[in-house]
């Protein structure tokens, strides 16, 4: 199984905002921290304030900020707000989506499912709280990476 680029963005972005929680930070300055597409980036986010995990505020000095405490914010939710689909095979569909078969009797319908909710239940486990532990690398990297970007821009 593999997140969605769009979970692992959104991940990424709490994690930033995350180590970043004294100041608004924007789109922009989080896609550049990773090296990944800002608009992009502005979907998942437009998503993340949906569903209350970031706040965003407007004008000269808006950005966005942690709508909540990191240890209030639970990986699994933020799995379940941003990944689309769970139907990891064909049978997990609804009927008229589903054409296997084999898909009423089938065994591998229930060891799917049994896996599905055992992953779930240990990213239920964990907040970004958890994800922030080792600030000071974080912070270290993200300090390494802009000072690289900023040796490379012209003038």
């Amino acid at each position: 199984m593999q997140l969605t680029q769009y979970s692992d963005y959104a991940l990424r972005a709490l994690i930033y905002l995350g180590l970043n929680g004294d100041r608004r930070c924007t789109v922009g300055e989080i896609a550049g921290a990773y090296g990944v597409s800002e608009n992009h980036l502005t979907k998942v986010v437009h998503r993340l304030g949906r569903a209350g995990f970031v706040a965003t505020t407007r004008g000269r000095n808006g950005g966005l900020e942690l709508a909540m405490a990191p240890a209030e914010i639970g990986i699994g939710a933020v799995f379940r707000a941003t990944e689309g689909n769970f139907d990891l095979v064909e049978c997990f569909a609804d009927g008229t989506r589903n054409g296997c078969p084999i898909s009423g009797p089938c065994a591998l319908t229930h060891v799917l499912e049994t896996a599905l909710d055992a992953f779930l239940d240990v990213l239920d486990r964990h907040t970004l709280e958890d994800l922030l532990r080792p600030r000071d690398a974080l912070k270290l990297i993200f300090a390494a990476r802009a000072a690289a970007r900023e040796e490379t821009l012209p003038g």
